[in-house]
């Protein structure tokens, strides 16, 4: 409520400055017309009679001229505002309002501290929060043969960036390459596949590494790039995982050899793990769903036991989770949130979202917005609401998804955390989930909007995460196609200013295009309305002459 009070405080802040600014504006133009009036000696009748003489001396086109010059003026004003606004996401005038005119006001500026008892802790926290839009791979990204090929095929769009591939590109060094490449003719031919753009290039490096011996890596590029359904995928990734055993073996007891050897099984380590990870998408895709939570599980064992700091890139877990959750196994998925929804580590949608969908289920199946209003929550459906609030929080694309209210594309295969490639790529896989258990999506349908209120100012000051970062929206339109509007948080609201400068735009235009329609008919209504306007202008100047004495305006007179 604090934050809520302190924001209608600075919106009424910024409408005073603005109203004040008019005002003075005005203002200063009237002063300018009176002192062009008055710049003779005050002779007030003389000057009241030639102002009269002139206003009925004035043609319809001087009206059009002076219509038609305010709407051009309007215009330009309001192309530049617009894109100010595109640009920097601010009004120009706004800005420059509230920076300049607001300390002449006795305002205070947003840059300096408003409260005197902030703690030097609350400030660190405050630069720390200034998150770095860092992009990481999908953990449950699909095949790009089997699946994002087929996609193209049927649908002649391509759903893949090339921003995201050329990241994929990067991926794929990083994990299949080393520096003893050169001494395998095999691997040699494979370092260089994985820096080719074209995809049949890639394909005929990794068949003539074939060739010359057993490659890993050559199988894993095919079963990726070249097969055409999940089980020719699978096909391959055992050819590769027969080979990458033998080959992870051979390093593992000539690691301690030298530098080169321990990198070697590095790569040889890298390579196993994401073949392995692979062979259990391919059996959860294929429906055995509990193999391929005997294979993640294993894997999530072995990657808690290396140090290798490549392995955490992969996030078994939420493949893990995702598996878990298909079985119905809310006990063990319970069990490893415990491990990972901790304030030490880094959130993803996939756990926050988890476990908000636990804390739902205990109470979905039973929960009324009719019947929580006339009683109130309880605490399981508090503990649920909060969960779901937290959740939205850390990505508020994902409620839109899961609720239908836009549709779904194929994921990208990187996301962008907090962004709207992580929503997708969330809901994609775990939307049949939220489904599955009964009132889970009428209970989040009901409370998620509820978060906005304690986050009025997302981009400030978060609640219980950092402030939402502002890079969000840029780095997502890289990583998905062009197709796909992406959804952009916090919504961006036209300023003030443009809407006036718009409205401002379409008056002038209207009036000169009456005025040149019509003149006649405008001269009539524009000669009344400056009558109409100079009237009281007209009685205090009269009532002023009568009140003082006229030696004081022959003496004004002479100055």
């Amino acid at each position: 409520m604090a934050e809520s009070g302190a924001g209608f405080v600075e919106q009424l802040k910024s409408c005073i400055v603005w109203s004040w600014t008019y005002f003075w504006t005005v203002w200063f133009f009237v002063m300018l017309f009176l002192v062009y009036i008055l710049r003779v000696p005050l002779k007030i009748n003389d000057s009241l009679t030639s102002v009269s003489m002139f206003l009925n001396t004035l043609t319809p086109k001087f009206y059009v001229a002076l219509t038609g010059t305010s709407s051009l003026i309007s215009g330009l004003i309001l192309i530049f505002e617009w894109w100010y606004f595109r640009k920097y996401g601010t009004s120009f005038i706004e800005q420059v309002s509230v920076s300049h005119l607001r300390p002449l006001l006795g305002g205070v500026d947003n840059t300096s501290p408003t409260n005197s008892n902030t703690s030097n802790g609350e400030s660190d926290s405050n630069r720390q929060s200034v998150s770095e839009c860092k992009v990481w791979r999908n953990p449950l990204n699909l095949f790009r043969g089997a699946e994002y090929n087929r996609y193209t095929w049927v649908t002649g769009r391509e759903p893949l960036t090339y921003y995201d591939m050329n990241l994929s590109a990067q991926d794929h060094q990083t994990f299949f390459t080393c520096d003893s490449d050169h001494l395998r003719p095999a691997d040699a031919i494979m370092q260089k596949a994985w820096r080719e753009r074209n995809p049949q290039a890639r394909i005929s490096a990794a068949h003539e590494a074939l060739e010359l011996d057993d490659c890993a890596t050559a199988y894993i590029l095919l079963a990726e790039e070249e097969a055409t359904t999940i089980v020719e995928a699978e096909k391959l990734f055992k050819q590769a995982l027969k080979v990458g055993e033998g080959c992870y073996r051979r390093s593992q007891q000539l690691q301690n050899h030298g530098a080169q050897y321990e990198a070697q099984h590095r790569r040889d380590t890298n390579v196993l793990v994401y073949i392995k990870r692979r062979l259990a998408m391919c059996a959860r895709k294929l429906g055995r769903t509990r193999e391929a939570v005997k294979t993640m599980r294993d894997l999530y064992v072995f990657q808690l036991m290396k140090e290798f700091p490549l392995l955490s890139m992969f996030n078994i877990h939420e493949n893990l989770l995702e598996a878990l959750l298909e079985l119905q196994a809310y006990a063990d998925v319970q069990a490893v949130l415990a491990k990972y929804d901790d304030i030490s580590l880094p959130k993803s949608a996939t756990i926050c979202y988890t476990a908000a969908l636990l804390k739902a289920r205990a109470v979905s199946d039973k929960f009324s917005p009719e019947a929580a209003s006339r009683r109130g929550l309880s605490t399981a459906e508090m503990n649920a609401v909060e969960a779901i609030h937290r959740a939205v929080e850390f990505n508020p694309h994902v409620p839109k998804y899961l609720l239908e209210m836009k549709s779904l594309i194929l994921p990208p295969e990187h996301i962008l955390k907090r962004g709207d490639s992580e929503a997708i790529a969330y809901a994609f896989f775990h939307l049949h989930h939220w489904k599955r258990v009964e009132g889970a999506l009428n209970l989040l349908h009901c409370t998620w909007e509820g978060t906005f209120r304690m986050i009025p100012y997302p981009l400030e000051k978060g609640h219980l995460f950092y402030p939402y970062p502002i890079c969000t929206e840029t780095a997502d339109r890289e990583l998905l196609p062009l197709f796909h509007e992406v959804s952009v948080y916090p919504k961006k609201e036209l300023p003030f200013f443009i809407l006036f400068t718009a409205g401002l735009c379409s008056f002038t235009a209207m009036l000169a295009l009456l005025t040149h329609q019509f003149p006649e008919l405008m001269g009539v209504f524009a000669k009344a309305f400056l009558s109409t306007l100079f009237a009281p202008l007209n009685f205090i100047m009269e009532k002023v002459e009568s009140i003082l004495p006229s030696s004081l305006w022959h003496q004004l007179t002479r100055i």
